[in-house]
């Protein structure tokens, strides 16, 4: 169903032109948890406004105990920057007071000594956790093997054909960590995110300047 050759021959030449296989960025954080609410934080918006937010949240509580001790109201305001800031400081808060009765601290470390497919099913079952943000947390604060897969990705796999018309994220995401090696995840991940910013637009892609246009699929609807 899928070509393995063909997903490498993409992840190749990407690599060509954004090199960040060779100098992967650092994304991850000491306390996984961090990660796992700077992600919650960025669904739905962009990452200048997840930022602004997770700086303007870790400014107003130090510690994930003062965000608990907070409350959703305040935190609502303090994270207004990132959008749907409403559901997301619910989300936030829930998430911390069950890590809290889990692991009696506000801490996910305590998940390293674990399988992966277990780190997998922990995250999934917290509340507003999707897997988008339980690939991100794997892969760039466990470091572990995930292939987070947004709108760019799926974009790119499917004008490529390196994934069907109407795949959804979650089985492209599936599919690239049965097939990407796992030394060549998080550059590939962040290579694919860099191109569909700077080329492959989801309107008026600029295929003529495109260094994988080669191996598009020109027979895919926009």
């Amino acid at each position: 169903m899928y070509n393995r050759e063909k997903i490498i021959s993409v992840l190749d030449a990407l690599e060509t032109q954004y090199h960040n296989e060779s100098s992967p960025p650092e994304l991850g954080h000491y306390e996984p948890l961090d990660g796992l609410i700077l992600t919650i934080l960025s669904q739905n918006t962009n990452d200048i406004n997840r930022d602004r937010a997770y700086e303007k949240m870790k400014s107003d509580f130090p510690e994930w105990k003062d965000v608990v001790s907070a409350g959703a109201s305040r935190l609502e305001d303090s994270i207004k920057t990132a959008g749907l800031a409403h559901t997301k400081s619910a989300r936030i808060i829930t998430v911390l007071k069950q890590v809290y009765c889990d692991f009696g601290d506000y801490s996910i470390r305590g998940l390293e000594k674990y399988s992966p497919e277990y780190i997998r099913k922990y995250l999934r079952a917290l509340p507003g956790v999707g897997a988008k943000t339980v690939a991100c947390t794997m892969l760039f604060d466990f470091k572990i093997k995930a292939f987070p897969v947004d709108t760019h990705i799926t974009r790119i796999s499917q004008r490529t054909g390196i994934a069907p018309v109407k795949a959804k994220p979650e089985e492209i995401s599936e599919m690239l960590e049965n097939i990407v090696p796992a030394s060549r995840c998080l550059g590939g991940h962040v290579n694919m995110i860099a191109h569909g910013r700077a080329v492959c637009h989801s309107r008026k892609p600029e295929c003529n300047s495109c260094i994988i246009a080669s191996l598009c699929n020109k027979n895919l609807s926009e």
